[in-house]
């Protein structure tokens, strides 16, 4: 590449943690397509408030755990870049918000509710939670939710600090765990089938058999075995709803699941920012379309022109 070239050359950074077999297929990918845009993974150094991110577009892979990147995204979309998710929207989003949305879309959810916290810090005294009723409608949320039930940070993944509970003796179990957190509980969705859609771009979905029974490494792969498959009408109506989903919670990226019962879906599961794509995951197939998918996606977003922001309104 000539010096003249390299100088009309689009970048694509890449922020990852420790995956390696997507990003390195993602760069693979894109920079084969020589289409004017290269991909990298992302170097982030000491960065001052005053200068341009040198990315056209950064894929945000780990600033869910990495807090710096997520000043360092949120700035370098204020430059112009693109990035895939949009951090101003990832750290504002949370699951009882995201079940009261899809309810509002026509999706079908789970029944949800927001508990308050158990405990809180010191600095916390009881007229500091003079809004709060007391003593808590425990037996109306019983009755309401049924048992099963879930109990689940309003905030976070990976099923972390996750609990079934299939009493009010066991819900107490859980609950009185919880700390801090802002937890939600959700009625259990007896389910048939359940898939998990992975979607990019808003538009592009593949609906695939995934069974949280099972291991992490066959839940994909093992899947049509364990379950019936979707019926046609079923697998259109996941499509649908994880388009309406991602359009509306302005995700280019994430993984929208589905608990299917008596032939309806339940959204159980839809705030995955960095959603799971690594090979062993997916399978080679599933793997493969991903990876195309997402170099088309940011292939595009590299070449739409870049716009700097003043308002924050305009980054969200």
């Amino acid at each position: 590449m000539n010096a003249q070239n390299a100088s009309n050359t689009l970048r694509v950074g890449l922020l990852v943690g420790r995956e390696r077999t997507f990003p390195d297929a993602l760069i693979a990918a894109v920079n084969a397509r020589d289409a004017g845009v290269v991909a990298e993974y992302a170097s982030v150094d000491i960065t001052r408030a005053e200068e341009r991110c040198p990315y056209a577009v950064l894929v945000d892979r780990i600033s869910h755990e990495v807090p710096c990147y997520q000043a360092y995204l949120k700035h370098a979309m204020l430059t112009g870049t693109r990035v895939v998710n949009n951090p101003f929207w990832r750290i504002t989003d949370d699951k009882f918000f995201n079940a009261a949305l899809a309810s509002r879309l026509g999706v079908a959810v789970p029944k949800t509710r927001l508990l308050p916290s158990k405990s809180y810090g010191a600095d916390i005294s009881n007229e500091s939670l003079r809004n709060l009723a007391y003593p808590l409608s425990w037996g109306a949320l019983f009755e309401e939710l049924g048992f099963p039930m879930f109990i689940k940070p309003h905030w976070g993944g990976g099923w972390r600090d996750v609990h079934r509970v299939t009493s009010p003796e066991d819900f107490f179990r859980a609950y009185d765990q919880t700390g801090e957190k802002a937890m939600i509980a959700q009625e259990g969705i007896k389910w048939s089938t359940y898939v998990r859609c992975v979607v990019i771009g808003r538009t592009e979905v593949l609906p695939a058999p995934w069974d949280p029974r099972l291991g992490h490494f066959e839940r994909y792969t093992g899947a049509a075995a364990s379950m019936p498959p979707l019926e046609d009408s079923v697998r259109a109506r996941v499509i649908r709803d994880a388009q309406t989903l991602c359009d509306a919670l302005g995700y280019d990226m994430n993984t929208v699941e589905f608990a299917i019962r008596d032939g309806v879906p339940y959204a159980i599961d839809y705030m995955n920012s960095a959603p799971d794509f690594d090979l062993s995951s997916l399978g080679e197939a599933q793997f493969r379309w991903v990876v195309d998918k997402m170099a088309e996606l940011v292939v595009r977003r590299a070449k739409e022109p870049a716009r700097e922001h003043t308002r924050v309104s305009s980054l969200l």
